[in-house]
């Protein structure tokens, strides 16, 4: 009489799992420390994944808030007359009139990387004709700093001189209106990432007091922009 033949089913022990297909009706043995293993290569991915999208929404919301390029501000302070020298010739004509001008600007950088700037021209005109010009040297900006410097400018005034008309106006008035423009070009560089070049501008329109004893500065009015 044959002998029965063994059960050729793997037994059940407390480290095997059975996991049945539902079509087929096969069943698969996989041991407990299998699944544990596969059950943490999903929560690492998991994790990687939450954190790659984390970082990723930081990165964006500091590149649109504290890592954020932002104009530099521009500022005319003041303007003081230093010295001048004024000649009226006969028939109450003048002759000359010679003032040497320095200017208080600031420049504000609210950035949190520094800014740097090349040198700089401060032009001043009169009636469409270039009558001064003061240069300001290269220089940096700290990151949310402010840098201040005076422009000094001579005014020299002897091609109005020239026209009777423009001279005769000037005295009679007692004033001599000019307009100054400026030009500051540099770069910020936020962490090697973000750069970006700016140039910022200011136009001023300046009314001096003129007599044959005195000069003064009686208004100053300044726009600045960036581009």
């Amino acid at each position: 009489m044959a002998e029965p033949k063994e059960n050729q089913s793997k037994p059940l022990t407390s480290n095997t799992i059975a996991i049945v297909d539902e079509e087929s009706g096969a069943s698969t043995w996989r041991s407990s420390q299998y699944l544990r293993k596969r059950s943490c290569a999903f929560c690492c991915c998991g994790c990687c994944a939450l954190f790659v999208v984390l970082v990723g929404i930081l990165i964006l919301i500091l590149s649109l808030t504290v890592l954020k390029v932002k104009d530099p501000t521009l500022t005319m302070h003041s303007m003081t007359v230093d010295r001048f020298n004024v000649e009226v010739g006969n028939g109450n004509q003048l002759v000359s009139a010679n003032v040497t001008l320095i200017a208080d600007i600031s420049l504000k950088n609210p950035n949190v990387a520094s800014f740097r700037f090349g040198s700089s021209a401060t032009e001043f005109y009169y009636g469409g004709k270039t009558v001064g010009v003061g240069y300001a040297p290269y220089g940096e900006v700290g990151a949310d700093r402010t840098a201040r410097m005076n422009v000094t400018v001579d005014v020299l005034t002897d091609r109005i001189a020239m026209d009777q008309n423009a001279t005769e106006s000037i005295l009679a008035a007692g004033e001599l209106n000019l307009t100054s423009y400026t030009d500051i070009s540099g770069r910020v560089n936020v962490i090697g990432i973000y750069k970006r070049d700016i140039e910022v501008m200011a136009n001023c329109s300046l009314t001096l007091g003129v007599s044959a004893s005195v000069v003064q500065i009686k208004s100053t009015y300044c726009i600045a922009n960036v581009a």
